[in-house]
């Protein structure tokens, strides 16, 4: 008689919830369980940024509640609960409430917003959006609001702003970038996002950050660290995130910037793996939506008993600033990237190439249509 599985996961959003689905197409008599922070409530991350624009308040973003994925799904969920400690020599971990033995570990505890260092007794009423609570906060600060600057002139960053001036707020976007997402786009990219977010009255402030937040009875006076002074009712904080590796504390699991896992999402322990947001997985570490699609097939067989690797095609982002689509697909060493740009009447094509082949793209406005045809000129990331 074959021993049941017992696979325990922490984290429920869409790592988690998504390996579960391809655990339970292969696996129906598995014990699985998912412990999480928050009530358990399935809903699309990605959506947070541009909800405003889709007309969703926060409890319309939820597509499947927790009871209903606990019917469908059939694993026990045990929500509302922090998990404090691993103790992977006795495959037990430890919560504030009680303890749990596992045979097989997943981590899909995610990431967090990094929270920057600015003076001034406003600092500490940033509001940074990671999930569907602090959109929440966020959705009910925005009653009676007109003006917004936004920390971080990146993906998330932009896509706040681009969905933000959709509903007539007079957004400012701050940061000490040369360009709008220039982590992943070329100059010529960033610089046409940003001249399609500026006619939406979007107002960039580059190379530049901000140096203190004053509190100003209900608005908020920012000094940046050219001279300048904003005065605005809200501050959103969109510098970026870092992964979830709390859990590593007290065990020999080895971290960089995620969970180092091997090519089949095991850490440094043979009984845990690690998905999503907090993996790192062979160097790569790809906080998007694609490759935890990838990554929960492979991993769902593994636990299942059929050991597979994870396998990472070409995978575009698609970046929603409505005001300009745009798509990047980075070559692997954006540091040596030499790019090609083609300029035409709507758009912008930016093409890298290594050794003489496709490495990665960025296209913008009408160029989006390439994006297909690029893909199947590049070879797979892992």
């Amino acid at each position: 008689m074959t021993e049941e599985k017992n696979i325990v996961i922490i984290g429920s959003g869409m790592a988690g919830y998504t390996l579960l689905r391809e655990i339970r197409k292969i696996d129906k008599a598995a014990k699985l369980t998912l412990i999480c922070a928050d009530n358990g409530d399935f809903y699309s991350k990605p959506m947070l940024s541009n909800a405003l624009d889709k007309q969703k308040d926060p409890d319309a973003l939820i597509t499947t509640r927790a009871d209903q994925m606990v019917e469908t799904l059939d694993f026990e969920l045990i929500n509302k609960t922090f998990v404090t400690a691993i103790d992977s020599t006795n495959q037990c971990i430890h919560s504030d409430r009680k303890t749990w033995h596992y045979q097989s570990l997943v981590l899909a505890t995610g990431a967090r917003p990094i929270r920057l260092p600015i003076m001034g007794d406003g600092s500490q009423d940033m509001i940074s959006i990671n999930h569907l609570d602090h959109y929440r906060h966020f959705f009910q600060k925005l009653a009676g609001v007109e003006s917004i600057a936004i920390i971080g002139p990146g993906l998330i960053g932009c896509e706040f702003a681009n969905d933000l001036a959709s509903q007539g707020k007079k957004v400012s976007v701050i940061g000490p970038d040369p360009w709008p997402i220039s982590n992943q786009l070329p100059q010529e990219v960033g610089a046409y996002l940003q001249q399609k977010l500026e006619a939406l009255d979007i107002r960039f402030y580059i190379r530049n950050s901000v140096q203190s937040i004053i509190k100003d009875h209900k608005a908020y006076n920012l000094i940046l660290q050219d001279g300048q002074r904003l005065d605005v009712d809200l501050v959103l904080s969109a510098v970026g995130l870092q992964a979830n590796l709390d859990l590593a504390v007290g065990t020999e699991l080895m971290t960089h910037r995620g969970f180092v896992t091997d090519d089949m999402l095991r850490c440094s322990n043979e009984h845990i793996y690690a998905l999503g947001d907090c993996a790192e997985v062979k160097g790569r570490h790809m906080p998007y939506i694609l490759p935890i699609m990838q990554g929960a097939r492979a991993l769902a067989k593994t636990l299942c008993g059929e050991p597979t690797k994870v396998t990472y095609p070409p995978m575009p982002v698609a970046i929603k600033t409505p005001a300009c689509p745009t798509v990047v697909l980075p070559p692997h060493d954006r540091n040596t990237a030499a790019w090609q740009i083609t300029h035409s009447e709507n758009g912008v094509k930016a093409l890298c190439y290594e050794n003489g082949h496709l490495a990665g793209f960025a296209l913008a406005g009408d160029s989006v249509s390439e994006k297909q045809t690029l893909v199947r000129e590049i070879p797979p990331l892992l």
